[in-house]
């Protein structure tokens, strides 16, 4: 009877311990939404029984048509925006009534106004940056209270690049007790590391003076959660700096992503008033003038690729997965780094980086003062970037992912003096939170001479944009300055499109000035990586020379995927970039395998175009390899011949007069086989093809399994000039969320039930409901044999 009652007496210890701590909850679900202005939406008494009922992350303007007089314009991908109102209604329990409750938005876009109980709690422009808003003193406890969302993002153009509209990020409410951590109050840094020890640095604030004797306890857990250090320290102050020591730390680094964990506790005898995990990374870097980057001590390239947050058919509504499927791609690839273009991140983007093993450049701004849009940022310059800027340094500082900060993108002040002035004072603000990272802006003039954001003398490090046929001289050019290529690139691609001859380089179009005449009249691009924007250069000429330099640290290719908007280099029906590697859809473009075979140690061999021409012509065949000395084509098996790069050549290639068949080639060293690889001429479609990324997804309401949709021909080979319309029958735990095929003129609604095939290809993303169970997927097409997988939603 006796250890019954101790047992309860534990229980109940753990349970007042729990019952006290900080509660933070997933505040996404059961909201209410209007597309449209409704002022009085606002007041608690309110009818919206005939709203919309959904659940956060939303982004309403993906749900809308493309349409070319869209006020958003084709730079935001011609989708609809205006003015949506959210609201929901929710019970906070009786027992929170001394304590502090607070609601936490990852990002609205944009100009964002909440109202709790028909109380105005503040406006928030910008429509990237998180912030919190906190309730306390407007809550009826234990009874209902209701929260309503205004955003206004009807002032349009004001991005160059698709935006998406709503509350498109996470929502979360937080109660703590009257003493808790504060919001980004906590710096966790590595003063000191080696091999042997390293020193964990904590500095921490804690709201609301102590009444009553309160320790700070530290625990630092490796990733089997095995405490490795503690400390307990009697709290004085508000404000506390100690250091913690682990010996023979795990470094963080790319390929090996280790992390530790940090949790911190404000006790008070046996309560445990606050508590707060934090995730960290131990690592050392440095960027040299002579010898580049370098991480933990070891030269490596930065192999970088620039992200718009767009999720593709998503839109900019979070999800973790599509994030996740993204990066893992990207990974395949040997891609390291992410540029968080031009904009402050979802934090799950961050968070992702942080275990996947990514570096992160931040960034701010897109513009300053000076607009690019009618209704962009600078309009709210004046007011809102200190408190932006500061807000994405204190959110962001803790994540070992990110290397280096950001203050802008092509900013305009480059061109006057106001540039050393603003520029200055940016570089100041991060310093003035954060000193162990350097900062940089993205310019796109590469004179020092004429760069006013240069010549401020305040960056860490000098990031260029383009200009690639001045980074041989960077060294005589910017005596003493370290190099980061910010943005490089601007190669155009349609993912499946060969145009012949493949080795004259294209510029389209030719300047600034000229509108693109040449163009191919289907609105593509070849695949051949011989084409790109005036300004920038091919992947291949890019890489070249960032390879060849050591005192050049790395680049970030524009872009790792295809974004909405910004559809260079043709006007309307396009609607999406021709920028990236990954077109919309997640599909490789061929370039992808180039990068792979020069920035992984993994065997390659990647042989292109398909195998599906008229008789007689004249085709262009290239090949990518690595690990391997040579490669041999051979045509229904037939040798065509050995190739081998010479020189600085990333590919090689053969004129091959096209007969039907089959098309082989295969990578030897020294005499053995590497790889082989064939492509076989497709007959007319037949049947559908299915295949799951994950067969198994969370239920929820949150989860994607992606099915890429392909069609064969009787003898089971891929068609790739299929353009089929297949539809989609879901039946079950799940619902269709979107579909795709990687055409950036296609304008149909990704919310669609049906999709033409694009080059062989299409895609439909599945998400889970909130209860599990099986879920069934069948596609049709007219004329094919369908076919149908199943899915799991535990």
């Amino acid at each position: 009877m006796r250890n019954l009652y101790l047992i309860c007496l534990l229980l109940l210890g753990t349970l007042a311990q729990a019952q006290t701590a900080r509660k933070t909850e997933d505040f996404d679900g059961g909201w209410k939404f209007l597309l449209g202005d409704e002022p009085q939406a606002k007041n608690v008494a309110f009818n919206d029984h005939n709203w919309r009922a959904l659940d956060l992350p939303h982004d309403w303007s993906i749900e809308g048509k493309f349409d070319e007089k869209a006020p958003t314009t084709q730079a935001e991908a011609g989708l609809p925006a205006g003015i949506g109102w959210y609201r929901k209604t929710f019970t906070v329990p009786a027992s929170a009534k001394n304590k502090h409750v607070f609601i936490d938005f990852d990002g609205v876009y944009r100009n964002s106004e909440v109202w709790i109980n028909g109380h105005w709690l503040g406006k928030r422009p910008n429509g990237y940056i998180s912030f919190e808003h906190e309730l306390t003193n407007y809550l009826k406890f234990g009874q209902q209270n209701v929260i309503a969302v205004k955003v206004d993002n009807s002032e349009q153009p004001n991005s160059r690049w698709y935006s998406g509209s709503g509350i498109y990020r996470n929502v979360w409410l937080v109660t703590t007790n009257d003493t808790h951590f504060s919001h980004w109050g906590t710096f966790i840094t590595t003063p000191k590391v080696d091999r042997t020890q390293a020193t964990i640095n904590i500095k921490t604030t804690i709201h609301h003076a102590l009444t009553q004797r309160a320790d700070l306890k530290i625990t630092v857990l490796d990733a089997q959660k095995k405490v490795v250090a503690s400390k307990l320290i009697a709290l004085k102050d508000t404000a506390v700096n100690q250091n913690v020591s682990i010996s023979k730390p795990m470094l963080w680094s790319v390929n090996r992503p280790y992390l530790y964990q940090i949790k911190l506790q404000v006790i008070s005898g046996k309560q445990v008033l606050d508590d707060q995990v934090f995730t960290m990374g131990i690592r050392t870097y440095n960027f040299d003038t002579d010898k580049g980057f370098s991480l933990n001590g070891e030269r490596m390239k930065i192999k970088g690729v620039c992200l718009h947050h767009d999720e593709g058919a998503l839109g900019s509504a979070v999800h973790i997965r599509a994030i996740e499927r993204q990066l893992q791609i990207l990974k395949d690839m040997g891609c390291n780094a992410i540029r968080t273009s031009h904009n402050p991140p979802a934090p799950e983007l961050l968070d992702l980086c942080d275990r996947m093993g990514f570096l992160v450049m931040d960034e701010a701004f897109d513009m300053w003062k000076k607009k690019k849009n009618k209704f962009d940022y600078s309009k709210d310059w004046d007011k809102w970037h200190v408190q932006d800027l500061q807000d994405q340094v204190l959110r962001d500082r803790n994540h070992p992912s990110v290397f280096v900060w950001s203050i802008g993108n092509e900013i305009r002040e480059q061109f006057d003096s106001t540039g050393i002035s603003i520029g200055r004072e940016l570089v100041g603000i991060v310093k003035s939170i954060d000193q162990t990272r350097p900062v940089t802006s993205a310019l796109s003039d590469a004179d020092p001479k004429e760069n006013f954001i240069y010549q401020s003398g305040a960056l860490d490090l000098v990031g260029l944009n383009y200009h690639i046929e001045t980074y041989a001289d960077f060294q005589k050019n910017y005596p003493g300055q370290k190099f980061i290529g910010t943005e490089q690139m601007s190669a155009l691609a349609t993912r499946g499109h060969y145009d012949m001859p493949s080795d004259s380089i294209r510029r389209w179009p030719k300047d600034g000035k000229t509108s693109l005449k040449d163009g191919n009249p289907d609105l593509t691009v070849s695949s051949y990586d011989n084409v790109s924007a005036y300004w920038g250069s091919t992947h291949e000429e890019t890489w070249k020379i960032i390879k060849k330099y050591d005192f050049l640290s790395g680049l970030f290719v524009w872009s790792g995927f295809d974004f909405l908007g910004e559809p260079v280099p043709y006007l309307w029906p396009a609607r999406s970039s021709y920028y990236g590697i990954v077109d919309l859809a997640g599909f490789p473009k061929d370039a992808y395998y180039m990068y792979q075979s020069e920035w992984t140690n993994k065997p390659v061999l990647h042989l292109f175009p398909h195998w599906n021409w008229q008789l007689g012509k004249t085709v262009d065949v290239w090949a990518y390899y690595n690990n391997a000395d040579e490669v041999e084509l051979y045509l229904n098996n037939k040798s065509l011949g050995v190739k081998k790069k010479t020189g600085d050549e990333l590919h090689v290639m053969w004129r091959v007069k096209y007969q039907p068949g089959t098309l082989k080639a295969v990578s030897r060293r020294d005499g053995k086989t590497v790889l082989t690889t064939q492509i076989v001429t497709a007959g007319q479609p037949y049947q559908i093809k299915l295949s799951a990324d994950r067969s198994k997804i969370k239920a929820g309401g949150k989860d994607l399994s992606y099915i890429t949709v392909s069609v064969l021909d009787k003898q089971g080979n891929p068609v790739p000039v299929a353009d089929n319309l297949v539809k989609f029958n879901i039946q079950g735990a799940g619902v269709l969320k979107g579909v795709d095929n990687g055409c950036q003129t296609n304008l149909e609604p990704f919310t669609a039930q049906q999709i033409k095939l694009f080059n062989g290809l299409a895609l439909g993303i599945i998400q889970s409901k909130h209860a599990g169970g099986k879920i069934s997927v069948t596609i049709a097409g007219n004329g094919l044999k369908p076919a149908s997988l199943a899915l799991i939603s535990y």
